[in-house]
């Protein structure tokens, strides 16, 4: 996958106060699996780390300024790259806020899924008083409107790269099935959010119904394709493991105009693995697996009634958890990584944009830490996410974290560091925060019944509290 950008001036004033994771056969089978994997050191199984996974975190006031000095400069973003006439969010821009200029490759290019995480992103600021709620009442009503009534569109799915001004399609880009699932993520957040606003229902609610999900199952019985293509037809490829695509999943089984089978919901494979003594469901590197679907959707104390009763948040803290124990174990390798310096998920890199991750490390790593890793995890991993942050930013200070917070990625052993910032990357980050904050976004997308709903039929039940004990949130 590929990023792009362009850059609008912001109507916004946002005020700062400063800028700145029995049987002897199976134990073999762990054993061998580590060394296979780890090309540093095996890395040994760590009773502190499985601990942790059940250890409530308490924010300090340290912490809360920290996160809110990040998720402000993250929301900045978001501000500035929006198209004020579409609402259309730019897929990237430059960390230090200069513009991309015609002959740039991304130019004027728009992303869907940023624009889904955008719309989340106006109705924390509103919540936050870093902007009024009038004026995010309007960006949001700019950007359903201009899908509901104006974005090229192919039965309800939307192009990944489009023109921020017109929404046509970009770069050749497929329809996406998790593009506009991520879109529709934002949408549903807003209609919860602004849910006495006939207005924004309205709008909201014609997106979300007039998505054709049995389309995307291309004859399918469970399986949504990822994608089509106007010139080839329906990409091969299909949700058929365990991946990104869960809150795709519980959209098409909730519609109440298309529904797909809740049957749908056991329709990928769940491979499992065990690394560092955490075994948890686990299927591809780069850490965003684990995190997007959980942005929007709210899978605390619920579980699937079926063995082995997979709980998705326990399964995301644990991931997060042994994510970071690869990262360490890669340290021979890579110096750059340390206890508090730590992530690798899709990103930029010094080679152009790579889908990385551990474990099992990827060959591509070279090094470069990708901050969205420990920021997407902060709902899920504040003790170990917080300190990793906090020490990127404490180490390599404005060199990395600036008018957008975090850039994308950077490598601390070549002295490499992106000049961009991935609007997806800043998205992730900024929701998570507020999800731990708060859980603002989790309380506002599962006002919408079609999801809880969705959650039932398939068998996600509630369970009383994760095992990671349930946040109480205050405002």
């Amino acid at each position: 996958m590929t990023r792009s950008h362009y850059k609008y001036k912001s109507q916004f004033t946002i005020r700062f106060p400063f800028e700145t994771w029995g049987h002897s056969l199976a134990l073999i089978i762990v054993f061998l699996f580590a060394l296979s994997t780890v090309p540093a050191r095996a890395a040994k199984p760590s009773p502190e780390i499985s601990s942790k996974a059940s250890t409530p975190y308490k924010l300090t006031g340290q912490d809360h300024v920290f996160l809110e000095d990040l998720s402000r400069r993250s929301f900045r973003f978001f501000a500035e790259h929006s198209n004020p006439q579409t609402g259309l969010v730019a897929d990237r821009a430059h960390a230090d806020a200069t513009p991309f200029v015609e002959s740039d490759n991304h130019y004027k290019i728009a992303s869907s899924a940023a624009t889904g995480f955008g719309l989340s992103a106006f109705c924390i600021a509103a919540q936050r008083g870093w902007i009024s709620r009038r004026a995010a009442r309007e960006r949001v009503f700019t950007t359903l409107d201009f899908y509901a009534n104006k974005s090229p569109h192919e039965r309800g799915w939307f192009y990944h790269f489009v023109n921020s001004e017109t929404g046509e399609r970009r770069w050749r880009s497929e329809i996406s099935s998790i593009d506009t699932a991520l879109l529709l993520g934002g949408v549903l957040t807003a209609r919860g959010y602004f849910r006495d606003d006939k207005e924004i229902v309205n709008l909201a609610t014609k997106i979300y119904e007039r998505v054709d999900f049995q389309w995307m199952l291309n004859l399918h019985p469970t399986q949504l394709s990822h994608g089509w293509y106007p010139e080839r037809g329906f990409i091969k490829n299909r949700w058929d493991d365990y991946s990104e695509q869960m809150m795709l999943i519980l959209m098409a089984v909730g519609s109440p105009t298309f529904p797909i089978k809740p049957s749908a919901w056991r329709g990928f494979s769940r491979k499992r693995i065990t690394y560092a003594g955490i075994n948890y469901m686990h299927a591809h590197p780069p850490l965003f697996i684990h995190q997007f679907s959980h942005a929007f959707v709210d899978f605390r104390g619920r579980r699937e009634t079926w063995y082995p009763f997979v709980d998705y948040f326990d399964n995301s803290v644990k991931a997060t958890h042994a994510h970071r124990q690869a990262c360490i174990d890669l340290s021979g390798r890579f110096p750059s990584f340390s206890e508090n310096m730590w992530g690798i998920t899709a990103s930029d890199s010094a080679r152009g944009y790579v889908a990385w991750g551990t474990p099992p490390p990827t060959p591509t790593i070279d090094g470069s830490i990708v901050p969205c890793a420990a920021g997407g995890s902060l709902m899920f991993t504040p003790e170990i996410s917080l300190p990793a942050l906090k020490e990127m930013r404490a180490r390599y200070g404005n060199k990395i974290y600036g008018r957008y917070g975090f850039v994308d990625a950077f490598n601390p052993l070549t002295n490499w560091v992106n000049p961009d910032v991935i609007g997806i990357d800043v998205g992730i980050t900024l929701i998570s925060a507020e999800n731990l904050r708060t859980g603002l976004v989790w309380r506002e997308f599962m006002r919408n019944k079609e999801i809880t709903r969705a959650m039932d039929a398939v068998g996600l039940k509630q369970s009383g509290k994760s095992k990671v004990e349930s946040r109480k949130f205050r405002k």
